[in-house]
This record gives C-alpha cells, sequence and structure tokens, in this order.
C-alpha cells in the first residue's frame, strides 16, 4: 500500500472535531424530539449516534470531512496518495467503525487507527494555501 498522502492529523485535533459533530448531532436530535422528548426519550442517545454516523458518512463522502473535521480544517482522503475523498460506501463503513470507538483506539505508529486501515483512508490537515 502507497504510503499516506501527507502526515497524519494529530490526535486533538480530531478529538476537537468529533466534540463538534457529536455536539451538532446531539442538537439535532434536540430540535426535532423537542428539549422534553430529548431528555425523557430513552432512545435519543441512539438516534443521536445514527445521526452522527450518517452526517459524517454523507459529508465525508461529498466534502472530504464531516461539519466537525472540515471546521477544525481536517479532512479524510483516500489513502493512494490521490487526495480524493472517500466514496459513499467506505466513509460510512468507516463510520460504523469509529461508532463502535475500540477501532480508533487501535492504531498504527503512523496515526491511522482500524477504522481507516480498514476503510483505505488517512486524516490529514488541511494546509492553506500559499
Amino acid at each position: 500500500m502507497p504510503p499516506p498522502l501527507t502526515e497524519t492529523a494529530s490526535w486533538g485535533r480530531r478529538i476537537v472535531a468529533l466534540c463538534v459533530d457529536w455536539f451538532a448531532s446531539t442538537l439535532v436530535v434536540v430540535v426535532v424530539l423537542g428539549p422534553s422528548g430529548w431528555s425523557e426519550n430513552p432512545r435519543s442517545g441512539a438516534y443521536t449516534l445514527i445521526v452522527f454516523a450518517l452526517e459524517s458518512s454523507v459529508l465525508t463522502a461529498l466534502a472530504g470531512g464531516s461539519f466537525g473535521k472540515l471546521a477544525t480544517r481536517l479532512r479524510v482522503v483516500r489513502n493512494d496518495g490521490s487526495g480524493r475523498p472517500v466514496d459513499l460506501l467506505r466513509s460510512l463503513l468507516r463510520q460504523v467503525l469509529v461508532c463502535l470507538v475500540i477501532p480508533p483506539l487501535v492504531f498504527r505508529p503512523d496515526g491511522r487507527g482500524l477504522h481507516d486501515l480498514v476503510a483505505g483512508s488517512v486524516t490529514v490537515t488541511i494546509r492553506p494555501s500559499s
């Protein structure tokens, strides 16, 4: 397999992006269910997880990153050196593995987690154009 396009993104930025995505997904569920519905519905956490997975998958395939990743200047690209975003199926597979929690915690020295290895992707920092 070819080396990653560039150096992988820092864990700090990835965690901030994850928090932004989770907060945005929670807000979507609160808006749909209403504040009292969100706090009283035992499935609101599952709804948030589903919104998170769908938002992250679709935006990663279309724009190269989820709302949180793009806000923190990160991008998920193919690990083939092309710099192109992953397709929708690989993006969905990647997000399902992220939702399982353990795959991102099992990672290689280059910073790519099991979810990136399976999906053939790498998370990189968007560099400002000069």
